[in-house]
């Protein structure tokens, strides 16, 4: 059983275009399982965020506070 240059490296080569092709593949595999896992999380946090809201109830706003009208600046006769 001995090892040969054949078993380890394929002898025909690869067209540019077959490689562009596996290469797209690859990154679009990746890039899918990118957004699944991104949608995932999201939809997490979103359940938690809501989740936290309904435990804290309705909470009142703060008042806010009016400002008094800006002084016009003294005029120079």
């Amino acid at each position: 059983m001995t090892a040969t240059k054949g078993e380890f490296f394929n002898p025909a080569k690869l067209s540019p275009r077959d490689k562009a092709e596996a290469t797209d593949h690859t990154a679009r595999a990746i890039i899918e399982a990118e957004a699944s896992a991104r949608d995932k999380k999201t939809e997490k946090l979103r359940a938690l965020r809501l989740q936290q809201a309904a435990e804290a109830g309705p909470e009142a706003a703060p008042a806010k506070k009016r400002r008094s009208p800006a002084k016009s600046p003294a005029r120079r006769p």
